[in-house]
């Protein structure tokens, strides 16, 4: 528990059960949610989903993946832009927008919390494991 009895987010990362992907690793879900690459092993193209900005989970997952902060990710993103290199996460509204997403579009990735998780979607990297 964090201070003031606040658990942390089961947060892990997942996609399609169709996807082809079995495990990704932490470094493979670096890459792809930092923009250094869009694909996966299979050669097709990866598209990775944001939670809303301000969410708590958002926040959990880039601590857990690279221990940065949310404006720290904001800041990298800022310099990435500008620099016309490649482009950050696509951005939801709401949950219910990622995980509609997810089973509606081919090569998406995104993190949910586990109890989300459905037979639609695959576990693809567990923060826990």
């Amino acid at each position: 528990l964090l201070p003031g009895g606040t658990a942390l987010a089961d947060v892990v990362v997942v996609m399609r059960a169709q996807g082809g992907v079995e495990r990704l690793s932490v470094d493979d879900v670096t890459d792809i949610f930092l923009g250094r690459y869009r694909k996966f092993a299979s050669g097709a193209s990866a598209v990775p989903i944001d939670q809303p900005a301000g969410s708590s989970l958002r926040a959990e997952f880039y601590r857990r993946l690279v221990n940065k902060e949310i404006p720290e990710i904001n800041a990298y993103w800022a310099r990435l832009y500008f620099s016309g290199k490649t482009s950050p996460p696509v951005q939801t509204a709401s949950p219910a927008e990622v995980l509609s997403l997810l089973v509606s579009t081919p090569g998406t990735i995104a993190y949910i919390e586990r109890k989300q998780v459905d037979a639609r979607l695959r576990i693809v990297l567990d923060f826990s494991q």
